[in-house]
């Protein structure tokens, strides 16, 4: 998981200002000092174009501006500017200490005021009573806080791989992507999240890889809570449906209810049904007969192996990113 631990600091308030009023014919002029600017605030804000946090581990300390002291005849001084800290979406900001969530940051637009800055200080303006026509004293500026944060990035990807153990979902990552996952023809090689680039046309597509599914998942069979929570952070899916076994709509059924039984609108996302392992005996009748049963979905084959469906997958899936906009 991406992450980082860095220190924020909220600006401290300017001082307020002792002035008297100096004029010609006016010796003994009121008082006249003017209020300091508050300190600059600490804000997180989304950006959707940020992929990762590495613009924060290099910096890793973020003050925002002091407020400006007042000045005579009540000029007000200036507030501190505030320092704005962007984050990719799917940011989870905790407290290091205790690994509490303070904020989940996933939408776009999503901005989170994380510190004020401490008050400007009251000129001596305030303070001027008929007892006391020359108060000589102002208030100061408040103090800023300090405080570190743990920025965690969990994973939002355009569109989600999921699909039992064993499906092709590494091996069709690997074919569309940059991404490297470890390949291995037994259950569960995939312990986390893969994630790749898919790049076609001038647009690009985060394709995850997530984790097998098994029947029992949403109740904790297997890894499933764990592999499960990173589907609820994808845009679109696509189910892969090994057409080597000998009943594919079985295990679509158990995707759905996997899916479902997690979370219900998992199941009202775009979605396309992948046939994989189009190259093995038997793989293109099961795949038709896939195909018939589900009326009114998008489905499709693909063979990793030798290509097969390859080039027409790549359109799906951007069309299916679209979709999912």
């Amino acid at each position: 998981m991406d992450e980082a631990l860095i220190e924020v600091s909220s600006g401290d308030g300017g001082a307020g200002s002792v002035h008297f009023r100096r004029e010609k014919f006016v010796p003994r002029g009121g008082p006249d000092g003017g209020d300091g600017g508050d300190g600059g605030d600490v804000l997180f804000e989304v950006r959707q174009n940020l992929k990762t946090l590495s613009h924060l581990k290099m910096r890793k300390v973020f003050r925002a501006e002091d407020g400006r002291g007042g000045g005579g005849q009540r000029r007000h001084g200036r507030r501190g500017r505030d320092v704005r800290i962007a984050v990719p979406p799917g940011s989870l900001v905790k407290d290091p200490g205790t690994g509490r969530v303070l904020r989940d940051l996933s939408e776009k637009g999503d901005c989170w005021l994380v510190l004020k800055g401490g008050r400007g200080g009251k000129g001596n303006w305030h303070f001027r009573s008929p007892t006391r026509q020359t108060p000589r004293f102002a208030q100061g500026g408040g103090k800023g806080s300090v405080r570190q944060l743990l920025v965690e990035l969990n994973l939002i990807a355009d569109i989600g791989l999921v699909g039992k153990p064993n499906a092709g979902k590494s091996t069709l990552l690997a074919a569309l992507t940059n991404a490297r996952p470890k390949i291995a023809p037994y259950p569960f090689t995939t312990k986390n999240p893969y994630i790749g680039v898919f790049a076609s046309g001038g647009e690009e597509l985060i394709l995850a890889d997530i984790p097998g599914i098994i029947e029992g998942a949403s109740h904790g069979a297997g890894l499933g809570l764990r592999f499960l929570k990173h589907v609820n952070r994808t845009r679109a899916l696509v189910l892969l449906i090994d057409l080597g076994e000998p009943e594919p709509e079985r295990t679509l059924e158990v995707l759905k209810a996997e899916l479902g039984a997690y979370d219900p609108r998992l199941l009202e996302r775009p979605r396309l049904l992948l046939g994989t392992k189009l190259d093995l005996k038997g793989a293109g009748q099961r795949f038709e007969e896939l195909r018939a049963a589900c009326p009114g979905e998008l489905v499709a084959g693909i063979s990793a192996l030798n290509g097969t469906g390859i080039a027409r997958l790549k359109g799906l899936l951007l069309e299916l990113a679209s979709g999912a906009a």
